[in-house]
């Protein structure tokens, strides 16, 4: 892995694949135990989580199912701090056990909106999975049940996320080079 350019920014190696595949494993693990006997419904949060959501998919030996949510917060390197939902749920979730696939949780806005989204649809319980986590920049107190790997409070890219929708497509994550 090498140093690459992504718009007007570089960006050095942070994550590869090979340790990426291992933390995906590591959280499917965990949901297989958890939710042995149960059907869970797997809802990912486009666009980031797309490769983490297949990932992860294909190691979970459970009855499931599968949805997603378009949310927005990003512009740039920033977060806006708003949450914007693009593409909402269009299923009743009432009595069910969900599980969200988030690629990346920092502040926890979005966990925030997707919480009171599954809440007012009437899971029956609500757990979070997330490939990459931020504690330094986390400032909610929903619990993150399955992190993948732990990060510091820098931008990433790769595996799903982007820098104004490019590099989602690079099989490893990659830190802004300061």
């Amino acid at each position: 892995m090498n140093i690459i350019t992504v718009k007007d920014k570089s960006f050095k190696p942070f994550i590869s694949e090979e340790n990426l595949q291992e933390a995906v494993q590591k959280v499917a693990n965990k949901i297989n135990i958890d939710y042995q006997g149960k059907e869970p419904l797997f809802i990912g949060v486009l666009n980031g989580s797309f490769m983490f959501f297949s990932d992860l998919l294909k190691s979970i030996n459970l009855s499931s199912t599968v949805s997603f949510v378009k949310l927005s917060s990003y512009q740039g390197i920033e977060t806006t701090g708003q949450v914007n939902e693009l593409i909402g749920l269009d299923e009743s979730i009432e009595g069910k056990d969900v599980v969200v696939v988030e690629d990346i949780v920092d502040t926890g806005n979005t966990l925030e909106k997707i919480y009171g989204m599954l809440a007012e649809k009437k899971a029956k319980s609500i757990k979070i999975a997330t490939l990459l986590y931020k504690p330094e920049a986390y400032k909610k107190s929903f619990s993150i049940d399955y992190v993948g790997v732990e990060i510091p409070n820098a931008f990433v890219l790769g595996y799903g996320l982007d820098y104004d929708g490019l590099g989602r497509n690079l099989s490893s994550i990659y830190v802004l080079n300061d």
